[in-house]
């Protein structure tokens, strides 16, 4: 019996000392559980205060994102630009109109590629404008001539227009440049370039036309290389 008891009270201690362990082991995970928590909720506070202290983002009147604020006089010119764009699209396709009545299929096809060109040309700018965070503004587009004497005339008109589009891109670099915004010289260097390759069609197929002193035979030549795609003037350097 003594021998019974006696292991009776060893196994009592054993007991509790292995449930005081249990004991210190659950209080230590929790201590760390709470270290651990105390130590995110403190990385949190610091992120909030950076973000909170950072220089506030500008935006523009739409409330875009915006890098760099643009020239007031570079932002009125781009936005008349734009609305030239639009106008010299109206413009071919009135010509294009002119044309088919006059059942010349290849000079209207190719007026109708060239309306849709100028207002791929407006889309352009109105897409450089949203992306600087500025608004597009659609002001009303006059409404084109629709009676020339004949297809000299017309083409006459059409250099004209092109060459006032070179114009109005020349000023619209000259101010980016004076206004120190590279952003806008570079998104004008390929248009200027397309611009000038435009005028030198334009000029060459005057040439043509006027070549052709009105000749129905000329002009349906012309009429047929135009509906071939062929509009552009010989290339020397090639």
């Amino acid at each position: 019996m003594p021998a019974t008891n006696g292991h009776s009270a060893d196994w009592t201690q054993n007991y509790l000392l292995l449930c005081h362990l249990q004991h210190l082991s659950f209080e230590s995970f929790g201590n760390s559980v709470a270290t651990v928590q105390k130590r995110i909720d403190n990385t949190m506070v610091q992120s909030t205060t950076s973000t909170n202290t950072s220089s506030p983002v500008a935006t523009g009147p739409a409330g875009r994102a915006m890098a760099q604020p643009m020239d007031g006089a570079l932002l009125e010119g781009l936005q008349q630009h734009l609305t030239m764009e639009r106008q010299a699209s109206a413009a071919y396709w009135a010509m294009a109109i002119w044309f088919g009545e006059r059942e010349l299929r290849g000079f209207c096809r190719y007026l109708k590629g060239e309306a849709s060109n100028e207002q791929h040309h407006a889309a352009l700018v109105a897409d450089y404008l949203v992306a600087r965070g500025q608004t597009v503004l659609l002001e009303a587009v006059a409404p084109p001539r629709q009676h020339w004497s004949g297809a000299e005339e017309v083409f006459s008109a059409i250099f004209q227009m092109e060459a006032e589009v070179t114009s109005s891109l020349q000023q619209l670099y000259a101010l980016a440049e004076r206004s120190g915004d590279v952003r806008t010289t570079v998104f004008l260097d390929p248009i200027v370039q397309g611009q000038i390759d435009s005028e030198n069609e334009a000029a060459h197929l005057l040439g043509r036309i006027r070549f052709a002193q009105a000749n129905p035979a000329a002009m349906l030549v012309i009429d047929g290389e135009l509906s071939e795609g062929k509009h552009a003037p010989e290339s020397l350097a090639s």
